[in-house]
């Protein structure tokens, strides 16, 4: 569970420092660029631990598709929340897909 809190707490970081700047448009590129890299070095604090521990129960492989799942749910919430986007039916029925993913991902 360790591994894949940390995995939780870094695609948030992530998806900010690829995304948080869209509210910002109007700052030039080269400030949004500094800042995003600053939050991308807080993602790797996070999601370097969470691979080294997931790496005692999972393959790399399997570490992958569970950060990939993790990714898309947290920026689901994030694109509705502060992009304030709609989540519509064919976004459910990719996640349910990857979710699937998840699934095949597991078997050995």
């Amino acid at each position: 569970m360790a591994a894949i809190l940390l995995l939780i707490i870094s695609n948030v970081f992530m998806t900010f420092a690829w995304y948080g700047h869209l509210h910002y448009k109007n700052v030039p590129l080269w400030k949004v660029i500094l800042v995003s890299w600053a939050i991308a070095f807080l993602e790797y604090c996070f999601q370097v631990p969470a691979n080294r521990i997931g790496s005692q129960y999972f393959t790399g492989i399997q570490l992958k598709v569970i950060q990939e799942v993790i990714t898309l749910a947290v920026f689901m919430i994030f694109a509705i929340l502060y992009l304030k986007e709609s989540l519509r039916w064919n976004h459910m029925v990719a996640f349910a897909f990857l979710i699937g993913a998840v699934g095949f991902a597991m078997k050995r």
